[in-house]
């Protein structure tokens, strides 16, 4: 079974698409389950504020009118609009949209998630004297930090203020950057006080890679995660999410057309499984940790009923 934080979309169905329905998302759990996930954090990435707040209310609609909703979604993790606007740190997430962190902006994704944001990914060196991290923090929301730059004393400070995770550790940055003092190791470095998720799909982060940040941290504070978008779960092929077109090619791996950065993943949690069992060689009850035990732990929730 697996909990997945961090979830954009599935088996065709955009989180994102502004014609989802309550259908749609009941087609995409019911997928979700046949594969073993239980249960997500429903993914709202960065977009115009309206926007985002729609799809927020589309799916606390969803979830009053089906329990199967309600059991398989029971919480929101946004990611943006708060980020760091430069290109590599940014990602996909769209330019025009990404904005400083403000406490009435976050006050409206809050009031149209009805109480069940969990985590909200942020940049802390756009969140002017962490206000927005110390506010949500005091509401038991889980403030990570995510496409951000910060110095190692912003970081520090973020944490003083609330800050216990760090979304998808090794993405979110540019591929060049300096050797030692970068925001990866900086993240590392305050292992010991932040929930570290990573993708386990193999292409964000090499196994290798993802071998030796497991090794080098305490995996009582690791997640493992997907960050799918729709068309995971459909094959190779060529596809339309939000704004971005992006090809999937018989490795899986989610692509712009132009192959100059991924565009989430189309990885799911069985082959994120199968990666970290068969692959990186862990044992089964290790890997159930990252992908099932931490995730619940992380964001307080019980284990999903079946």
């Amino acid at each position: 079974m697996y909990f997945d934080i961090q979830v954009n979309g599935y088996a065709g169905v955009d989180f994102h698409n502004p014609d989802l329905t309550a259908e749609d998302i009941r087609n995409c759990c019911v997928k979700l389950r046949e594969g073993g996930v239980r249960g997500i954090l429903a993914t709202v990435t960065t977009e115009h504020l309206d926007r985002m707040c729609a799809v927020l209310r589309r799916f606390v609609a969803a979830r009053r009118a089906d329990t199967l909703i309600a059991r398989t979604v029971p919480g929101f993790h946004i990611e943006g609009p708060f980020i760091n606007e430069q290109d590599g740190y940014r990602g996909a997430h769209p330019r025009d949209a990404v904005r400083p962190a403000d406490l009435d902006a976050m006050r409206q994704l809050l009031d149209a998630a009805d109480g069940l944001v969990r985590i909200v990914t942020l940049a802390p060196e756009r969140d002017e004297g962490f206000r927005v991290t110390r506010y949500l923090a005091d509401r038991g929301i889980i403030v990570s930090a995510g496409h951000c730059n910060p110095t190692l004393d912003e970081l520090k400070g973020a944490i003083d203020a609330g800050l216990s995770m760090f979304t998808h550790l090794g993405n979110g940055c540019p591929m060049n950057m300096h050797r030692h003092d970068n925001i990866i190791q900086r993240a590392l470095s305050m292992h010991e006080k932040l929930w570290l998720c990573f993708i386990g799909d193999g292409a964000h982060v090499p196994l290798f890679a993802l071998g030796n940040y497991l090794r080098a941290i305490s995996l009582d504070r690791c997640i493992v995660v997907t960050d799918c978008v729709a068309p995971a779960g459909l094959g190779p092929g060529r596809y339309r999410i939000g704004r971005w077109d992006l090809v999937i090619g018989e490795d899986m791996v989610a692509m712009a057309p132009d192959r100059s950065h991924f565009v989430g993943s189309a990885c799911t949690m069985k082959q994120v499984e199968i990666n970290l069992t068969t692959k990186l060689g862990l044992p089964a009850q290790t890997a159930r940790r990252l992908i099932w035990d931490n995730p619940l732990r992380a964001v307080g929730l019980e284990a999903p009923s079946a």
